[in-house]
């Protein structure tokens, strides 16, 4: 899945070994001037990612079934949106709340519990993508979602979109999903360093209430970082990120190159008003050498598996 300026592109393979793709209009929320608010914008930037992810995984599933597409109704999405949040929030930010709640009736030290409690937390996440990424289906995955990456290093490099060209660039990303996790991890440690150690209902209601300030904190540290790469203190900041992304990456086949490249070439065309193919989602004219491409800061993030 890519997403353009004003598009959202999701290429698959299917049964047949033919390449077809799918074009979602992006909502306005996602592109007016709410878009451009500091703080906010990473707010509106998780729940854009939630929902156009839910979409692409149902898509991707319709092709490799071979099933008639059935677009998600508004109550399904929000049912499924609420239990992975629900879950997410269960294992990530309360369970290490309470595990180390446990530690916390040998010291009476503030500032060290939080430290311990996100210690718990990022070993949590750790072990959990380590996890998922031995299971087969999985791999193939962030398998796309390293030729994701590729194709769009490629593309901000300016260099056309070919095969042979795109194996030339790494699967890691620094403005990947995977690095605004980590950052969410590390800011929370910091968040919540703030509030001390109040009684224990309020500690739970603080680690849901400020989710949203802690995605809005960590998405502007990603987007500063995205601007700055050739930044040798940025580079290092951020090279923890890049590292933990060898977890969530895999080296992908030719083939997954290709429907990586379709997905690009058809958020650009669509950006641009060129019509796409019905069958492939490729567009009529040749394909678009990024090089004569306006680039844009906020043009073709790589998505992120949930």
């Amino acid at each position: 899945m890519i997403r353009g300026q004003h598009f959202a592109a999701v290429a698959a393979r299917r049964p047949d070994g033919e390449i077809t793709t799918r074009l979602t209009p992006l909502n306005t929320l996602y592109t007016g001037a709410i878009r451009r608010i500091p703080l906010l914008r990473g707010v509106i930037v998780l729940a854009e990612t939630l929902v156009l992810g839910m979409q692409a995984l149902a898509y991707s599933a319709n092709v490799s079934l071979q099933e008639e597409e059935k677009e998600l109704g508004r109550w399904s999405m929000g049912l499924m949106l609420a239990t992975s949040l629900g879950i997410a929030i269960g294992l990530f930010f309360l369970l290490p709340l309470f595990l180390v709640s446990i530690f916390d009736r040998t010291y009476d030290d503030a500032l060290l519990s939080n430290i311990v409690e996100g210690i718990i937390r990022l070993s949590l996440f750790l072990a959990y993508v380590w996890g998922i990424g031995r299971l087969p289906d999985i791999k193939r995955v962030f398998a796309y979602h390293g030729a994701e990456h590729m194709a769009v290093k490629t593309y901000e490099a300016g260099e056309p979109l070919e095969t042979s060209a795109v194996r030339r660039y790494t699967t890691a990303h620094p403005r990947c999903g995977t690095a605004f996790l980590l950052v969410v991890m590390l800011v929370a440690i910091v968040v919540f360093a703030f509030l001390g150690k109040p009684p224990m209902l309020l500690r739970i209601l603080s680690r849901i209430v400020l989710i949203p300030v802690i995605a809005g904190v960590s998405y502007e540290v990603i987007r500063f970082s995205g601007k700055h790469q050739g930044n040798a203190l940025v580079r290092a900041i951020m090279a923890p990120s890049l590292l933990l992304q060898l977890l969530t990456t895999r080296q992908p086949d030719d083939a997954q190159i290709e429907v990586a490249i379709c997905a690009v070439q058809t958020a650009i065309a669509a950006d641009e008003g060129r019509l796409l193919s019905e069958n492939t989602g490729a567009p009529e004219e040749p394909a678009v050498d990024a090089s004569e491409v306006g680039q844009s800061e906020e043009s073709l993030p790589p998505s992120t598996p949930p």
